[in-house]
């Protein structure tokens, strides 16, 4: 069986009061059901909780003992308390990251630094100190109603085809003779004209003879 001792502290934030749970050992579920009982009776006795887990001797935390810290930050912030976690080593803050502890509870490296965030009146940070700091967000805009024009409709689904097993056999094309032309089509070539004869001119008839 893991042992682990949790031991409780009053303490006063600006006239606050303040719970100082301290933890050293390991906590998982062979003595978390018993030992979990101390820190909801401190929930218990606070009209408004204000709850400080300093983790620095905590060495081990499993699944189970989890499910309990998220339980008790529930049970504080229903009386409109906080939560913080101080000091806690380095494999538990991984766990803590891990499993998203550190999105709901604040994580310091130090008393101070935790018992100065319990004390403001703003709301819990939801991210950790001691990780980077986050990249500043833009601020929101409003995002505008989608107009008809703007409404795309969906690509209609395209039918199924079935194609061929064998694809039909070309056509063969036979490129067009061109006919020879028949006899009577055939223009008759022109007959040269035979030239025309000369005709010879003819004697003049002889003088009659003269008369006595």
């Amino acid at each position: 069986m893991a042992e682990v001792q949790i031991t409780t502290q009053d303490d006063n934030i600006n006239g606050k009061p303040l719970k100082v749970i301290g933890l050293v050992g390991q906590l998982d579920e062979t003595n978390v059901d018993e030992e979990a009982k101390k820190i909801y009776q401190a929930i218990d006795e606070m009209a408004v909780p204000n709850l400080l887990l300093d983790f620095s001797g905590l060495t081990y935390i499993n699944s189970k003992a989890i499910g309990y810290v998220t339980d008790w930050y529930s049970r504080v912030a229903a009386k409109n308390g906080k939560v913080a976690i101080a000091r806690p080593q380095a494999n538990i803050l991984d766990i803590l990251k891990v499993v998203g502890i550190t999105q709901i509870i604040t994580i310091h490296e130090t008393m101070d630094d935790a018992k100065a965030a319990l004390a403001s009146d703003s709301a819990p940070v939801t991210e950790t100190p001691i990780a980077a700091p986050a990249a500043p967000e833009a601020a929101p805009t409003a995002t505008p109603e989608p107009t008809p024009e703007a409404i795309v409709p969906a690509a209609p689904e395209e039918a199924e085809t079935t194609l061929p097993e064998t694809p039909a056999a070309p056509i063969e094309l036979t490129p067009p003779t061109t006919p020879e032309p028949t006899s009577a089509e055939t223009p008759a070539a022109p007959t040269p004209a035979a030239p025309a004869t000369p005709e010879e001119p003819t004697p003049p008839a002889p003088p009659a003879p003269p008369v006595a």
